[in-house]
């Protein structure tokens, strides 16, 4: 239960997630995550992104997108309450600063609303991708290769 929480910090979301166990896959399993993402009430969403925090920059960030990134993290926490929340999978670490500026300035325009639509979508992402990863470090970590 701790590394589904560790994923996703909805306590309904592990707890359902971890009902329906043993899967039968890996892809059996991250399927179950999504469809327990879709089903977050508004009491779910408010404990998962209070437990959510906003990322700092990669340490050699130039000190210009530090001040930028903080800055647009305030702005977007000052409008919605909460920390702001994109899923990078897949991204390139180096397009990952640019990524979030993009993403933060063009949902600070949203209403309420919109936006708590899109952080449960970004939310439903993060917790599978995370979800995902830990699978892979145990199974490395379990099977190391020779």
């Amino acid at each position: 239960m701790a590394l589904l929480l560790s994923c996703c910090h909805s306590l309904r979301w592990a707890e359902r997630v971890a009902a329906h166990r043993p899967y039968p896959t890996v892809d059996a399993l991250l399927a179950a995550a999504d469809e327990a993402g879709y089903d977050l009430s508004r009491a779910d969403l408010d404990e998962a992104l209070a437990a959510e925090s906003s990322l700092p920059p990669h340490p050699g960030a130039p000190p210009a997108a530090r001040t930028a990134l903080r800055a647009a993290h305030a702005a977007y926490e000052s409008s919605f309450g909460h920390a702001f929340v994109i899923s990078l999978d897949g991204v390139r670490p180096g397009e990952r600063l640019d990524r979030v500026l993009a993403g933060i300035r063009s949902r600070l325009g949203n209403e309420p609303e919109e936006e708590r639509v899109i952080a449960v979508e970004e939310l439903r992402r993060l917790a599978r991708a995370r979800l995902a990863l830990r699978l892979t470090e145990g199974l490395t970590t379990r099977h190391p290769e020779a």
